[in-house]
């Protein structure tokens, strides 16, 4: 081998060592790029997993609504919906419950669940758990008492069962008040013991119950003959008073009164169908005493609410205090003005101080005003210096809520007229300005504006609203108001009047009829409708209550007079008596 090859040889292997070690170092970099990347991705997964597990779930609360009547729903289960995130429900009964929860909260609908109870139940269990692994505050909702012949105790379980935290809030069970909103008390002196039976699955031995004791009888309708005979053949007397009560604590509700002997021809002869709270025992007989819910004064009574849809409420809930069943249909909607250049250059005009006074006639009339205000920035600094009037009180709180006192409310009668009464003349030496902002409707009397005038004001009558006629009712509703269905309508305003008869047509004769002033018991008897009661003061409470008190005075005659009591659409006929 010659030098040149020897050399050539080395340098190869010297070569072959060096890309070794460098092969090497770089399988050592790489591992060790490796190893710091697995070492740090390791406490990031760890992380992630503990993420996982440590995720918190939700939180249910059980609320008792009651067995119907919104306004036994407690304090605290009012509370707890104002917080709620999901609220799972059974139903349209518990709608009127969501009015307490805050925009946008989730409503789960559990209603859907069929097969046997126990089939139900878990399902709705399910249902709950599931909601309360996505929502962090998950109310829900159950008729009566959540512990209480309810499916509250199971699905709470299951929560448990799912490692989620639960509370409960108590309700009012149906036990308990229907039987005291039909006035009959479960326990008296010498009736101290109570027993409640349930008899939706299972039969019962009812031979071991005591013949003396009261008697809550749950889900026995369908098996209420059986139930019967069951119960005189343990001892108990034929003759032992038997009552039973559907729709309780609702205005359907509705009480048939009768005997073990008796009560099952009795249901069929009221024609009273669906489930029933059914008490037998001696305190049965204090119901003629007690009753105090089926006595209301408009209790049963179906009465049309013809109304603009954000003004019902109030009166609505006032009837239903006295028993009603109100039912709004609108007639007429509030809308903006068809040329707004009028208002804008009245609320210009008001802030450049071109009036004296400005007079609110209607709650309408004060909000359109402060839509203007908001629109252009302005609050209420802007009134200063200017003197304030309203037609009434309610327009008076409405000015109030926008934390204005008015200068002048009629003394006498809340009415247009009224206020041209109190409204003192233009003076000169007293008044620096002689006009008058008159924001009103589009159709409103021109009695303010001619009184007004006459006592030596300008007035500048500007439209801020119109009043537009809504479309018709459905066929059902303007068939009841014609046949006489509806036992009383209130009209609260000359425009109900006029729209209520254009949609939909006359009310039947029989139909009572309320107003809230007599410019509206006016527009009704050119209308050739029979008032029968009109509010003292125009406001829809005080409309309520003269209806109720029309109502309370009928019942009394007719219970003088030895007659059943009966509701207006019971006792229909041709025409309307005179006066």
């Amino acid at each position: 081998m010659t030098p040149a090859q020897g050399t050539s040889t080395a340098a190869h292997q010297q070569g072959k060592k060096t890309a070794h070690r460098t092969s090497r170092k770089t399988t050592r970099a790489k591992a060790d790029v490796s190893a710091k990347t697995a070492a740090t991705a390791a406490p990031q997964k760890a992380a992630t997993s503990t993420a996982k597990q440590t995720k918190p779930l939700g939180h249910v609360t059980f609320v008792g609504v009651g067995p119907g009547d919104p306004a036994l729903l407690t304090l605290a289960g009012r509370d707890v919906l104002a917080n709620a995130d999901a609220v799972v429900v059974e139903g349209p009964e518990h709608d009127a419950f969501l009015t307490y929860c805050r925009p946008g909260v989730e409503v789960v609908d559990g209603s859907g669940a069929e097969g046997s109870r126990a089939l139900r139940v878990a399902a709705r269990a399910r249902l709950v758990v599931k909601t309360a692994k996505s929502a962090a505050n998950v109310v829900r909702l159950l008729t009566g008492d959540p512990f209480t012949f309810s499916s509250g105790a199971e699905e709470a379980a299951a929560c448990k069962k799912a490692g989620i935290g639960f509370n409960v809030v108590p309700g009012v069970s149906e036990v308990s008040a229907v039987p005291t909103y039909a006035g009959i008390p479960l326990t008296m002196k010498g009736d101290r013991e109570v027993t409640v039976v349930d008899l939706a699955e299972n039969k019962l031995d009812l031979s071991r119950l005591q013949p003396k004791q009261t008697l809550v009888l749950l889900n026995a309708s369908e098996v209420l003959k059986e139930t019967v005979a069951a119960l005189v053949e343990a001892g108990f007397d034929a003759s032992t008073p038997v009552a039973a009560t559907v729709c309780g604590t609702t205005t359907s509700q509705t009480s048939v009164v009768g005997t073990l002997e008796t009560i099952v021809t009795d249901l069929r002869a009221a024609k009273v169908t669906g489930e029933a709270v059914i008490v037998v025992g001696s305190v049965v007989e204090q119901r003629e005493t007690l009753s105090w819910f089926e006595t209301k004064p408009l209790f049963g009574w179906r009465i049309l609410v013809p109304r603009t849809k954000d003004q019902a409420g109030p009166l609505m809930d006032r009837l239903r205090r006295y028993g009603a069943m109100p039912e709004e249909v609108p007639t007429i909607s509030v809308e903006p003005p068809r040329n707004p250049q009028q208002m804008d250059k009245a609320i210009r005009g008001l802030v450049e101080g071109r009036y004296e006074w400005v007079a609110f006639t209607s709650v309408n009339a004060v909000k359109a005003v402060r839509e203007k205000f908001d629109e252009y920035g302005l609050d209420a600094r802007a009134f200063s210096g200017l003197k304030i009037a309203a037609v009434g009180d309610k327009t008076a709180e409405a000015i109030g809520a926008w934390g204005i006192r008015p200068d002048l409310v009629p003394s006498g009668e809340q009415s247009a007229a009224g206020l041209v009464e109190d409204w003192p003349p233009f003076d000169e030496v007293l008044d620096p300005i002689n006009r008058v902002f008159l924001p009103r409707a589009d159709i409103a009397t021109e009695t303010l504006v001619a009184g007004l005038t006459d006592l030596g004001w300008e007035v500048d009558d500007v439209t801020a609203y119109r009043t537009v006629r809504a479309a018709p009712p459905p066929a059902p509703t303007r068939e009841a108001i014609k046949s006489g269905k509806f036992d009383a309508v209130v009209f609260t305003s000359s425009s109900t009047v006029r729209n209520l008869v254009g949609i939909a047509g006359k009310p039947h004769a029989s139909t009572v009829i309320g107003v809230i002033g007599p410019a509206t018991l006016k527009t009704a008897e050119e209308h050739g409708l029979r008032v029968d009661a009109m509010a003292e003061t125009p406001s829809v409470e005080e409309l309520a209550d003269a209806l109720a008190r029309f109502g309370a005075d009928r019942r009394d005659t007719m219970v003088e007079a030895g007659e059943p009591v009966t509701r207006p659409s019971e006792r229909r006929s041709g025409s309307r008596r005179k006066s």
